[in-house]
């Protein structure tokens, strides 16, 4: 229940905010916003059909791709349909629960997206390139999928206990306007009655260290790559292989520092304004989903070549 009494109680809802010191902006910001979701919505839709219809496409490197997929449908669609009702209708009341399941989904997905990166970075930059002719043995249907539920596992194990403690250690609120458009985690700890230290060391310290951790493991296979690359035949094949590996770099790295920023800021820059802020905190939310299947239309052959033929079969129906 919503109150602004200065009395600690237990809420059965928040209020979010949706984008604070934007509010008159609202109804324009949704149509950017709206679009980049549905946009993000069709194109990996549209990556999972292809996958799917195409045989020639069910190999590691495209199972992966519809992980990442799936992925960015969960982190967009937990918090965009939220935040677009903010923004046409004023719908800013988010109960408890659906608050908690909210905060455990977009840290969730965001660990088991960082483990999907790494698994990719081990599949493409590193099997099939500096033990090619051991990549199809290596990297089996059944490893495929226990690598996905490996990162999976990883992102409950680390995420799992957010929501828990916030329960346990947070269970009264003073305030319960959320100055965010979504339950970010440290925006709602903030707001309790309570010591959250304990909330704030533990969500800090679990997000840098998966990041950090994964993006060492990257590095290293990266590196491994680079020293291959060095040894490919022709100056065209080095070029080809590391304008790959590059555009693979960018879409890990525009993942990561958003993240990374927006963990800070919470802590540390208080003298950031808040639009700043939540519109930051949206970014990896948001612009990856709609990126990751252009950029995976573009360098991929396969899927490029078959979406044209489906645009063709269309075409000629009509």
């Amino acid at each position: 229940m919503l109150t602004s009494h200065n009395v600690c109680s237990i809420p059965s809802s928040f209020q979010l905010t949706g984008i604070p010191g934007l509010e008159s902006l609202h109804m324009w910001l949704s149509i950017p916003f709206g679009s980049m979701y549905l946009v993000a919505v069709v194109g990996n839709v549209i990556i999972l059909a292809v996958v799917k219809v195409e045989h020639s496409l069910h190999r590691p490197m495209y199972f992966f791709l519809c992980m990442l997929a799936v992925i960015d449908l969960v982190l967009s669609t937990s918090t965009m349909p939220n935040l677009l009702g903010i923004f046409w209708f004023g719908a800013g009341d988010i109960g408890l629960d659906a608050c908690l399941a909210q905060t455990f989904l977009t840290h969730c997905f965001a660990i088991v997206k960082s483990g999907i990166f790494l698994a990719m970075a081990f599949d493409r930059r590193y099997v099939a390139i500096c033990n090619p002719l051991s990549h199809t043995t290596v990297l089996t249907h059944a490893v495929v999928g226990r690598l996905g539920l490996a990162a999976l596992f990883w992102g409950i194990l680390y995420i799992g206990p957010l929501p828990l403690m916030i329960c346990l250690r947070l269970p009264l609120y003073q305030v319960l306007v959320i100055s965010h458009s979504y339950c970010e985690h440290m925006a709602v700890v903030t707001l309790a009655c309570g010591d959250i230290r304990v909330n704030d060391v533990y969500g800090l310290s679990t997000g840098f260290l998966v990041l950090i951790l994964d993006s060492m493991a990257i590095t290293a296979s990266y590196v491994r790559i680079l020293w291959a690359v060095m040894g490919l035949a022709t100056p065209e094949a080095q070029l080809k292989t590391l304008g790959t590996c590059g555009s693979y770099i960018c879409a890990i790295r525009i993942f990561h520092v958003p993240i990374a920023i927006s963990s800070l800021i919470h802590r540390f820059g208080h003298q950031v304004p808040p639009p700043i802020h939540t519109l930051l905190a949206n970014f990896y939310l948001l612009i990856p989903p709609i990126l990751y299947p252009i950029v995976y239309a573009v360098h991929s052959k396969q899927i490029h070549e078959r979406l044209l033929q489906i645009l063709k079969i269309e075409t000629k129906t009509k």
